[in-house]
């Protein structure tokens, strides 16, 4: 399993995000949940389109041989604070935080909580999903004159790839 961290680049001149990493990445999506693993194509497409702060972002998976491409749209919220839009160009708008060399976003859907973390090399990037369902709580908590409840999301299914740039 790929495990995805975020690196400092210290003593390096900073990378923008996302025109130093734009290019079409390959390699194999690894696909762990109670059934087993399963291994199966993926590319990620990060482009530059003909709009200010508006860029291509595509991610292919590829089961049978059959490329099952999601059209999506990175979207410039604001730079500064490292914000951004991955819009589905269908309705659906998912918030996403540029940090380090990370782009991270955290949501929810059917009753799913789904995090995914995607890591940016020079000459690579680290692709990570993890889904939880909500109705598999568990809670847990302090007592006393101030109690905290933390609410736990068993992991169901994790989604991990090393993609090369091409």
């Amino acid at each position: 399993m790929t495990w995805v961290m975020t690196l400092a680049s210290y003593g390096q001149a900073e990378k923008q995000f996302p025109e130093d990493y734009f290019g079409i990445y390959k390699g194999d999506l690894k696909i762990y949940n109670s059934a087993g693993e399963q291994t199966i194509g993926m590319e990620f497409h990060l482009k530059p389109t003909d709009s200010v702060d508006i860029y291509e972002y595509k991610i292919v998976y590829i089961m049978d041989d059959q490329p099952q491409p999601r059209n999506y749209t990175l979207r410039v919220k604001d730079r500064d604070k490292g914000e951004f839009v991955v819009d589905e160009n269908n309705g659906i708008f998912l918030d996403a935080k540029w940090v380090g060399n990370c782009l991270f976003s955290l949501f929810e859907v059917q009753g799913n909580l789904l995090t995914t973390t995607e890591a940016f090399f020079d000459d690579h990037m680290l692709f990570e999903i993890t889904f939880a369902n909500k109705a598999s709580v568990n809670k847990s908590g302090t007592e006393g004159d101030n109690p905290v409840e933390v609410l736990s999301y068993p992991i169901t299914t994790v989604q991990s790839a090393r993609l090369e740039k091409q």
